[in-house]
């Protein structure tokens, strides 16, 4: 009898070693997974390399952190880095992962850290906003996103250097709400980091108005205009646009506060 339950014991603590070790396995190459996709779409998107420190997937909650996320400067400028994030955080829907379509409560991004620096009439985050690669349809698993919020934006905008004034400005970005994201047009994860790129660009160009030189704020906001596709009325043309941005502009104001669901429109909305 005591043997009997000697080998009983010895086969439950096997089993329940064993399931230590694959569940073990299985949380380290899911934060593997996880690291590699967003790296992988990251730079995909951006045409730049795109770095996570560590991810942590659990896939029992449904949740997803990623730390220190790094995006790297163009070449040709001199930071090394163009965005520094340090926290993010994903509520998943679980039962979606084995769909089609990823459906995604909640992102929360903390600590968003640009360099910004000015070329000529050019800068670094124009630049990189040209050269995303535009696609017709999602490549892997459709994303569909409840909320996604960015908060604590800071841009240290870097500008040519002029006799007696200061070369290099800081612009505190008001937090960034977006909503329903991929709900009217479908969405990758390659995509929704392009789209945090227009986001965040978006918001540069509404606080550095009266800040950044007027060159510099209307060849963004060509450039971002043309990016998202969106008709001249709203991002002006010519040498008045930064003007007509902050006159006329009721849905680019209110696209930051109120959900930026314009970015992924194809055509604006009347």
């Amino acid at each position: 009898m005591k043997k009997t339950s000697k080998v009983i014991y010895i086969v439950v603590l096997a089993v329940v070693i064993v399931a230590v070790i694959v569940m073990a396995a299985a949380a380290l190459f899911a934060d593997r997974a996880l690291k590699i996709a967003v790296e992988s779409a990251g730079s995909k998107a951006l045409n730049v390399d795109v770095k996570v420190k560590s991810a942590d997937l659990s896939i029992m909650a449904g949740k997803a952190r990623l730390k220190d996320l790094t995006i790297d400067n163009l070449p040709g400028y001199k930071q090394p880095k163009l965005l520094e994030l340090q926290d993010a955080e994903v509520v998943i829907q679980i039962k979606s992962l084995l769909s089609d379509t990823v459906r995604i409560k909640e992102i929360k991004l903390d600590g968003a850290n640009l360099a910004v620096e000015q070329k000529g009439l050019s800068n670094n985050l124009q630049d990189l906003i040209k050269g995303m690669p535009q696609q017709e349809k999602p490549s892997g698993k459709k994303l569909l996103i409840d909320t996604l919020e960015i908060a604590n934006i800071t841009a240290n905008v870097k500008l040519l250097p002029l006799p007696g004034k200061a070369d290099t400005v800081t612009l505190k970005i008001p937090a960034i709400k977006m909503t329903d994201l991929g709900s009217d047009k479908e969405l990758d994860l390659a995509a929704l980091t392009g789209q945090i790129i227009l986001a965040i660009a978006r918001g540069i160009i509404e606080q550095g108005l009266d800040i950044l030189p007027k060159d510099m704020i209307n060849t963004m906001t060509s450039t971002l205009g043309k990016t998202l596709d969106l008709s001249t009325s709203i991002f002006g043309e010519g040498k008045d646009a930064g003007e007509k941005v902050l006159k006329g502009t009721e849905s680019l104001g209110k696209g930051i506060t109120e959900g930026l669901k314009g970015l992924f429109k194809t055509k604006k909305q009347e």
